[in-house]
């Protein structure tokens, strides 16, 4: 048999593959909404019933999501929107300091392409008046993506998608969705306004202080949250 025919008998598990794959987004975008919350026990029954997909595609939909840490598989019990531990948390802090920063270093000469950070920051603000501290988060979220964008690298917003969705596990655990939020708003709109400025090593200051302190605010309030044996033992 020629390589070419060989090759031919992987069709079908391209159909699959991309099925699996949009399988897996809708269930990222549904995890990151809280939809599932951490510690959730996926039934492969009732999620492929509602999608129409068979268990195959599931599983495999699942699987992508397990190595993108959303999800993890534990054995004769099933699989789970994983429950961060604080080091986590803290980790994924460290990522985002290294990889925001550099994008904002290396944005060359203003002006900026700033729309996405334009609207990501009034979304957040629109949200703060109506009292949304979801939406809210949701905006945060938003900023953030387009800031990395700004880089013009599939394979850097593909990475943020996945730290951000990850980060998005540790929000659900927290209570106080306000307290944890509303103080970025005013600091969203400061590094835009130093990017628009055309300030850029401000911006990457003032980015560099926002996550560190963010870290600190959410580990600290995310070890108090997870301590919860009702959490924990979701």
């Amino acid at each position: 048999m020629s390589g070419i025919d060989e090759l031919a008998d992987d069709r079908a598990l391209l159909s699959r593959t991309s099925t699996a794959e949009r399988v897996a987004d809708i269930l990222r975008t549904r995890i990151a909404e809280g939809f599932f919350p951490p510690g959730t026990r996926l039934s492969e029954d009732s999620i492929g019933g509602a999608l129409g997909v068979s268990r195959n595609t599931l599983r495999e939909a699942f699987r992508l999501l397990t190595h993108e840490r959303l999800l993890v598989h534990e054995l004769n019990r099933g699989v789970f929107v994983r429950v961060l531990a604080v080091e986590d948390v803290a980790d994924i802090y460290r990522t985002r300091r290294l990889v925001e920063c550099a994008v904002v270093r290396s944005l060359g000469e203003p002006p900026f392409g700033l729309d996405g950070l334009v609207a990501a920051v009034e979304e957040g603000e629109r949200a703060a008046r109506a009292a949304d501290w979801t939406g809210v988060s949701t905006a945060n979220i938003h900023f953030h993506r387009e800031l990395v964008a700004m880089a013009g690298s599939a394979r850097t917003d593909e990475l943020m998608r996945g730290v951000l969705a990850e980060l998005r596990l540790a929000f659900h655990v927290v209570d106080d969705a306000r307290g944890l939020h509303q103080p970025y708003l005013v600091r969203n709109r400061e590094i835009l306004d130093a990017l628009l400025a055309g300030e850029r090593t401000t911006a990457e200051r003032l980015l560099a202080r926002y996550l560190d302190d963010s870290r600190t605010r959410i580990v600290e309030v995310y070890a108090k949250a997870v301590d919860d044996p009702a959490v924990t033992d979701a």
